[in-house]
């Protein structure tokens, strides 16, 4: 039924939207449940430019792009969400996740640290995140990373 969907999704001009958030979140999702990664990351990239307040747009922008494009894009993206929303736990645990892929482990310990500040339970999920694996040792052992 998802094929279907993104299928239908397509048929929709944008420009009749009445609710463009809504209709581009419900692209997103569609896509990105699909695996359409260039897709996802299209309709996130309009939720953010419609709605940058939101900071899950700019989390789900970022996740697109990372498969879509490199995660260099996606940590750029990132980088500008730090700037509008510095207090959301979930783009600095990102972040922190870019950088340690990228291998600046130094800065990924300093994102980590303050997504585990904004929100203890980001601790149990940096020691599940296989792009932080090479922190585990020091969030095991409570040192924030």
């Amino acid at each position: 039924m998802l094929g279907a969907a993104g299928d239908a999704i397509e048929e929709i001009e944008e420009e009749s939207q009445s609710l463009p958030v809504a209709f581009f979140s419900l692209r997103y999702s569609i896509y990105s449940a699909l695996g359409r990664w260039n897709l996802a990351e299209a309709a996130a990239r309009q939720l953010v430019l419609s709605t940058p307040t939101v900071p899950e747009f700019w989390v789900n922008w970022a996740h697109a792009a990372r498969r879509s494009l490199k995660i260099e894009d996606a940590r750029r993206i990132l980088l500008e969400a730090e700037r509008h929303h510095p207090q959301y736990g979930t783009i600095q645990f990102n972040l922190g996740c870019y950088s340690c892929v990228l291998g600046d482990n130094d800065e990924a310990k300093r994102q980590v640290s303050a997504a585990i500040s904004l929100d203890s339970q980001f601790r149990a999920l940096a020691l599940d995140d296989q792009d932080l694996q090479p922190l585990w040792d020091e969030i095991a052992k409570g040192q924030n990373a």
